[in-house]
């Protein structure tokens, strides 16, 4: 992806409403507890892909089922019930809730923590800030923002990363996940060691998973809205949605962390699927502009599990249709397959030091069962 192309695809954005809508830093035991659960990751090289041969919301006509198929969703249940980590499953069909449970969690309407799904929230944000003029693009230098902490001419690759790249995860900064997060949350200045860390490659050439790259997006948007990133998050996105959105950790500057932790309950965050299920637009008003939704749900470069990865957005494909999601460590999901108008949000137990097998149960029960359950369909009521 060259820097300036993610522009032209967002030359017209349509504008975005405006509604009129501390904790303190990180302890010693949350930063103990965030150094456990953080996604560990390692950089992997990335080829430039092509550009997708559909459109990114799946725009085919929508299926004529309704709601779901009792049998596969029972089946689904019941394997669900024996996840010892899962902690919920929200399921929306045509935009209804059908199928809630509540396992070992604390509640569907109470926050839970969604850890790196975050950083999904997080986009929205950004794509909201650039339609109200707050950023420029996704083509703009981070420079402008980060003046007091780099020179230009000593590190002018690092001047030149842009918003874009911060999102697609390509900045080419070390990173500052895995081996390397507790030293990153125990530092005194979270935004200064993220951009301190060397280039290990070309800014915009390959993927390098890095909970830094979100935090300096809550950075940018704190300077450039001229509010804290929960403020503004407040007012423009949970409010319009009826979203109950608590403060969060804060870095030792105040800076809200960028890209974990938010607290967002089950139900809520499914409103947040359907919000992108949807362009963008909730109860007839658009809260994020469309064209961010497609762009963040186009493939910009790929995962490590060598699935396609946009604006912080991942995406795949499963009994044909398409499935964008946002993850989350430790089995914190939120799917989206907008051709079946399906939303499904999985919460689980958020500190783990294995996540694999949990995450990949989790993929089965959306890929042959609750997908197979929507195809079907059969008028199936909330249960």
């Amino acid at each position: 992806m060259t820097r300036h192309s993610v522009t032209t695809r967002l030359g017209v954005i349509i504008a975005v409403a405006m509604v009129a809508a501390g904790c303190d830093g990180l302890s010693d035991a949350s930063r103990d507890a965030a150094v456990v659960s953080e996604l560990a990751v390692v950089a992997e090289p990335a080829p430039p892909l092509p550009a997708p041969p559909v459109e990114p919301l799946d725009e085919r006509p929508r299926e004529q089922t309704r709601g779901l198929d009792p049998v596969l969703v029972d089946q689904a249940l019941e394997r669900a019930g024996t996840l010892d980590r899962l902690y919920s499953m929200v399921v929306a069909r045509h935009g209804e809730i059908l199928v809630e449970r509540n396992y070992r969690g604390r509640g569907l309407d109470v926050p839970a923590n969604v850890k790196s799904v975050s950083k999904s929230i997080l986009s929205a944000l950004v794509g909201i800030a650039i339609a109200e003029g707050h950023l420029a693009g996704l083509d703009q230098p981070i420079i402008d923002f980060f003046a007091d902490e780099l020179d230009p001419q000593a590190a002018p690759e690092k001047a030149a990363i842009t918003i874009g790249q911060l999102l697609t995860m390509q900045s080419g900064l070390e990173s500052t996940s895995g081996q390397n997060y507790g030293r990153w949350v125990n530092s005194s200045n979270w935004v200064r060691h993220a951009l301190g860390r060397p280039l290990v490659a070309e800014p915009g050439t390959r993927r390098i998973y890095s909970t830094g790259n979100t935090h300096l997006l809550s950075a940018i948007l704190t300077r450039a809205t001229g509010q804290s990133t929960w403020a503004y998050a407040r007012e423009k996105l949970a409010a319009p949605l009826g979203i109950n959105l608590p403060q969060w950790l804060r870095d030792p500057q105040g800076i809200y962390f960028g890209g974990n932790d938010m607290h967002i309950s089950p139900r809520d965050l499914v409103k947040i699927g359907e919000l992108y299920r949807n362009g963008g637009v909730h109860e007839g008003r658009q809260i994020v502009p469309r064209e961010w939704i497609v762009e963040s749900w186009r493939a910009h470069t790929r995962g490590r599990n060598g699935e396609g990865y946009g604006l912080t957005w991942f995406g795949r494909e499963t009994n044909g249709y398409q499935v964008r999601y946002a993850w989350g460590y430790g089995g914190q999901f939120l799917f989206v397959v907008p051709a079946l108008e399906l939303t499904v949000v999985f919460t689980s137990d958020p500190v783990s030091p294995r996540e694999g097998p949990h995450n990949r149960a989790l993929h089965q029960l959306v890929d042959e069962l609750l997908v197979p359950a929507a195809i079907a369909g059969a008028g199936l009521e909330s249960l």
